[in-house]
Parts: C-alpha cells; structure tokens; sequence
C-alpha cells in the first residue's frame, strides 16, 4: 500500500512538474514577445483556465452516478464517460483543483510579476514594490471571487457539467483516439486481480 501511494506521489510530481514547465515557458515566451495588452490576455487566460478546472473538479465531486446510467440507456454521447468521471472523482478532483488549480495559480503570479516589470519599463517613475503589490492582489481577487462563483455554480449544475466534460472527451475519442478512461480502467482491473490473488494465498 505504501508502494502504491509513493508510486502516485511520484506520478503526480512528475505530472505537476512537466505541466509547470509547459505553461510557464509557454507563457513568459509569449508575454516576451507581445505588448503589456496582449500579455494581460495571457493572464486571464490562466486565470479563467484555473477557475473552469476548479469547477470541473468541484461537480465531478458532487454529480450523482444515476442519471448518466439512465443516459448510457439511451446512448447518449458522453454518458460513459460521464460515469466514469463521477466513479473516479477523487482522481479527477486531485488533477483538476490540485494540479492544474495550483499550477494556474503559480503561473499566474509569475506572468503579473512579468506584467508588473514591464509597466515599470514602460513607466520609469513608478515604483516598483507598490506595482507588484497592485497586480498580486489584483490576481488573487480575481481568483478567489472566479473560484467562490465557480464553485457555487458547480454545486448547482454538476451533472451538467459533468456531462459536458463527457461529451469532450467522448469527441476527443471519436476524433483523435484519446481515450482517458482506459487506462484506468486496466488499473482497476489489476488492482481486482491482485486482491483476489491475494485473498486465495491467505
């Protein structure tokens, strides 16, 4: 068990850590080369990026399993995908809030600090503690107040959103060949496998 945990630690590290690099070189390349306008965009972007991950995290936490069953009966599109978002809501919450919320978070600050550095460029005669000050409370009211609403309506419309979200990776399926679910579909299997073994040695 302790292997296991460590094992998932480990992945979500390295999940975290490539996730950090990808936005963030991304991010400060395209904030080099444009205006204090455009790199603004870039910043709410981020902003809005890491509220929508907290609403996803947050309804799959809170959408009951039932209605998508009823769905699956129909075939609707998405609705298996809409289960197995519901069945596995503590991974995709970790991923959603933990991972991508807290990377958005980060990223955020670095790019205001970058937006805050180059105003002071811009304008040499303003000073540079109450600028930076300025655009981190700017960022963190932004965030907070984006959350705090993101949160309520995904308590209200979770299984819609968790429908949605099925829908997406329905499409992404049909259309490219990802299909998220399937890998842990073949780590639920093994873990039974492994249980059972277990069981029959004691």
């Amino acid at each position: 068990m302790l292997q296991g945990r460590a094992g998932q630690v480990i992945r979500v590290w390295l999940l975290t850590f490539s996730l950090s690099i990808g936005i963030s070189f991304s991010s400060q390349i395209l904030l080099g080369r444009v205006g204090i306008g455009p790199g603004l965009v870039v910043l709410a972007v981020v902003i809005v990026l890491g509220i929508l991950f907290d609403i996803i995290g947050v309804s799959a936490t809170k959408a009951q399993e039932a209605p998508f069953h009823a769905m699956a009966a129909k075939k609707i599109s998405g609705a298996r995908e809409a289960i197995w978002i519901v069945r596995n809501a503590d991974r995709v919450a970790n991923f959603c809030n933990d991972v991508v919320g807290d990377i958005c978070g980060t990223v955020s600050g670095a790019i205001g600090a970058g937006i805050a550095f180059r105003l002071i460029m811009v304008h040499p005669g303003w000073n540079e503690i109450p600028a930076t000050i300025l655009m981190t409370a700017l960022i963190a009211a932004a965030t907070v107040s984006g959350k705090a609403y993101g949160k309520g309506f995904a308590m209200e419309e979770a299984d819609r959103v968790v429908h949605f979200i099925g829908r997406l990776l329905r499409g992404a399926k049909d259309l490219i060949g990802l299909d998220v679910t399937r890998s842990n579909r073949r780590n639920s299997r093994a873990r039974k496998r492994g249980n059972s073994g277990g069981r029959r040695k004691g």
